[in-house]
């Protein structure tokens, strides 16, 4: 096994965490913001100048509070992004991997910035709500995503690199 190999070990040490997030009701929609903190780190950078593609998650939950059974989960979703590097253009490119909804960045950390901003993501409607007291809770991801086929006949042996926050979670006023 290479060095390259190796060097991945700790690619995603740092700091990852969910800083706030909050909903907001507009004509019956729930509208998620989110801030995340994503690790930054010369590893990171090398894996993506190599080639990897990295995946960014950030899961929503919804679940209705019950006295004496547990939580019924209302809602449950994924808001899924990848981050590579593209060689030519010298640019971090950010995919919604949803729509295919692409924007280019000139940094690394410019990609990151704007990987760890929600601004209204619909997560919810008001009719999925019966009354009640609920709980909404954000976990933030990353995990290597595709790899370059010189760097898969190395790695294929790893498992997949993931990291998770915890789960920052607050009550739903209804």
């Amino acid at each position: 096994m290479g060095w390259g190999a190796l060097a991945y070990a700790d690619t995603l040490d740092g700091v990852l965490e969910v800083r706030y997030a909050y909903v907001n009701v507009d004509r019956g929609v729930f509208l998620l913001h989110a801030r995340v903190e994503y690790p930054v780190n010369p590893g990171i950078r090398n894996a993506l100048r190599d080639g990897v593609t990295l995946t960014f998650d950030l899961d929503t939950r919804v679940d209705r509070e019950r006295r004496f059974w547990f939580d019924a989960n209302i809602v449950e979703l994924t808001l899924r992004r990848e981050l590579a590097y593209h060689a030519v253009s010298d640019r971090y490119v950010v995919r919604d991997v949803r729509s295919g909804q692409q924007q280019t960045f000139p940094t690394l950390e410019e990609a990151l910035a704007y990987l760890g901003k929600v601004d209204g993501w619909p997560i919810l409607v008001e009719p999925q709500l019966d009354g009640g007291n609920y709980i909404i809770s954000v976990r933030a991801g990353v995990r290597r995503g595709r790899l370059p086929a010189s760097l898969r006949a190395l790695l294929f042996w790893t498992n997949d690199w993931h990291r998770a926050s915890e789960w920052y979670s607050w009550s739903l006023p209804v």
